[in-house]
């Protein structure tokens, strides 16, 4: 008689009961995007904030446009227009406390002007000059960042530490439809929900990763159902209803500043202009789509709103056009005039403390100009 005999048939046993860990169904953004504009949300709306996306929004569209022209004067090497985005641009720099971090992407120097940051400044990467062209600590705005979602990972590790030492702090990191088919993302998102890191991801989704459509990079019902899988919130969003996209990202600040973690939202937007100068949007696109979301255009919106409440007339729409020329002025003056360089700079900033190598070659240059001063 063997063992299995005399112990009887072997019965496997039912597993142990299994819940999730967390309920899904709160974390789940809703069907539609959330709207606030032509709707009963909007008489709730404040109309100094209504006033104030308005008077940003003017000046954005102007300043897209200024930046686009300084192109084609070759004072800009490159510029990735977020005209038609302007609503997420200006909604997210809104949306943060002064002690708060912008961590933008290359597309998003809008949002660090709306946020403070002297336009030329936030130009003078796209200019090929050195560096940033701003100190990132004083404004609390993150190195415009052009590889494609690295700079998830470093809010989500800001955020982290200052949660670790107490400091009243969130992150909002904004990324493009195409930066979510980086690994960056998804490792984003999935520290931050087990750090429960007070950090914010803003997706703009304006239709195209440079030339590819968005349902050939992913077949998720949206991408904000992909915060689902990480432990997060998603909300879906209108991202050119700028009072629905600063209400549901202030939301989420204040979310995130009182413990309750990260949430990824999805701005539903579209890029009117071309990825940047350099393509041609007409290879891949249609007039008549571009048509269609120029109707739905974010300024128009809000502008619609504030007339038919009472809260702008004329003479308003003609002083935001005027503070926004003014602006546009003032950038064109200053990026017309040829930056002064020193090949010194080359050393600054590399080392908190330069190693001896750096010392050397700085030494090897400023001899080799010195020489060359001498003749």
């Amino acid at each position: 008689m063997t063992v299995m005999e005399q112990r009887g048939a072997y019965r496997p046993s039912p597993p142990p009961a299994w819940q999730p860990r967390t309920d899904p169904a709160p974390l789940l953004p809703d069907a539609q995007p959330y709207r606030v504009l032509g709707t009963e949300a909007a008489a709730q709306a404040d109309p100094g904030l209504l006033r104030r996306l308005y008077a940003e929004l003017v000046r954005g569209r102007r300043y897209n446009a200024q930046a686009t022209a300084l192109t084609k004067q070759g004072r800009l090497a490159v510029y990735p227009s977020s005209t038609g985005q302007e609503a997420c641009e200006v909604a997210a720099a809104l949306a943060l406390k002064d002690r708060d971090w912008l961590f933008p992407s290359y597309r998003d120097t809008l949002a660090a002007v709306a946020r403070g940051l002297d336009p030329v400044q936030a130009l003078t990467l796209l200019r090929g000059d050195w560096h940033t062209g701003y100190d990132p600590h004083e404004h609390r705005v993150a190195p415009l960042c052009t590889p494609l979602a690295t700079q998830l990972p470093h809010a989500v590790g800001l955020a982290h530490a200052a949660r670790l030492k107490g400091d009243d702090v969130v992150a909002l990191a904004l990324v493009g439809d195409g930066g979510t088919s980086e690994g960056d993302f998804h490792e984003a998102l999935n520290f931050a929900a087990v750090w429960q890191a007070p950090v914010v991801f803003l997706v703009q989704n304006n239709g195209f990763a440079i030339s590819v459509p968005l349902a050939k990079q992913t077949a998720a019902p949206s991408l904000a159902h992909k915060a689902v899988g990480y432990g997060m919130p998603g909300r879906l969003v209108d991202g050119n209803d700028a009072a629905a996209v600063h209400e549901v990202l202030s939301d989420a600040v204040r979310h995130a500043r009182a413990g309750g973690g990260p949430t990824l939202v999805e701005a539903i937007t579209y890029r009117v202009d071309a990825h940047t100068n350099a393509d041609d949007a007409t290879r891949y696109r249609g007039d008549a789509e571009v048509q269609a979301w120029r109707e739905h255009d974010p300024i128009l919106l809000l502008e619609h709103e504030l007339t038919e409440r009472g809260l702008l007339d004329e003479a308003g729409k003609q002083a935001a056009r005027d503070a926004a020329e003014t602006m546009a002025a003032d950038l064109r003056e200053r990026m017309n005039q040829d930056p002064v360089l020193d090949p010194m700079d080359l050393f600054d900033h590399v080392y908190a403390e330069p190693t001896p190598q750096l010392r050397e070659q700085r030494a090897q240059l400023q001899a080799e100009i010195d020489a060359e001063g001498t003749h």
